[in-house]
């Protein structure tokens, strides 16, 4: 992907969230929007190696529309300043839609790149399965805990999303009562793009991508998603 030309045209659209300025612009957007699907192609086809429950996903559902959804949001900016991507075994992208645990980027208008693997705030079913897994698989769990390239990569899974109290129906002396309210299972990291060239963004999300796949895989093995 050409970086600079996306975060610039990020940047702009920023300073520019209406629909007259994107109209004017919309050829620079189909551009960029056709490398960042090349981008997710390629990626299946090398992610599909370490982890082949993801060769269904259609690269082109994967990516997420610029357009923000409005009907109940506060902010009225009708697009939204990043490119992203979801890459998941049921093809589908949001947790609302079962969209289970992905390999997940995005790019933003700062010219920074977010890079994670798990499950983020899954609805309530599906947060019951994940629990319920830990409670029946809490080795499985803590090797994903003592992961060396997990915590290499990404610092571990992250702890900031999470209830004050064991969650209704979970003993608090269970195993792994920490994680067990937990509202979100990821690990993530932030790149700036001006540190790392066009030609090394497909390797780097590669590698980071599988150093997140044993959470990917135990996650999925909660069972399907809703």
């Amino acid at each position: 992907m050409h970086l600079r030309d996306l975060t610039q045209f990020l940047y702009e659209l920023e300073e520019n969230n209406n629909r007259a300025w994107f109209v004017m612009n919309k050829p620079r957007y189909d551009i960029l929007r056709a490398e960042l699907l090349d981008l997710v192609t390629n990626l299946i086809s090398e992610i599909i190696k370490f982890d082949p429950a993801i060769a269904g996903c259609n690269p082109k559902k994967a990516l997420f529309r610029i357009n923000r959804d409005l009907r109940f949001a506060r902010d009225r900016d009708p697009y939204k300043t990043t490119f992203s991507a979801a890459i998941t075994a049921s093809g589908m992208k949001k947790p609302s839609q079962g969209g289970g645990p992905a390999y997940y980027f995005h790019i933003d208008a700062q010219g920074q790149l977010f890079i994670a693997g798990g499950e983020y705030r899954p609805p309530a079913e599906r947060l019951r399965a994940i629990r319920n897994h830990i409670v029946e698989d809490p080795k499985g769990l803590e090797k994903i805990l003592k992961d060396k390239e997990l915590h290499r990569v990404f610092g571990g899974l992250q702890y900031g999303d999470t209830l004050l109290r064991p969650p209704k129906g979970y003993a608090a002396d269970l195993p792994h009562s920490e994680e067990l309210k937990l509202k979100t299972y990821i690990a993530w990291k932030t790149v700036d793009i001006k540190k790392i060239s066009p030609s090394e963004l497909p390797g780097l999300l590669l590698a980071d991508f599988k150093s997140s796949a044993p959470l990917v895989k135990w996650l999925r093995a909660a069972g399907p998603t809703p």
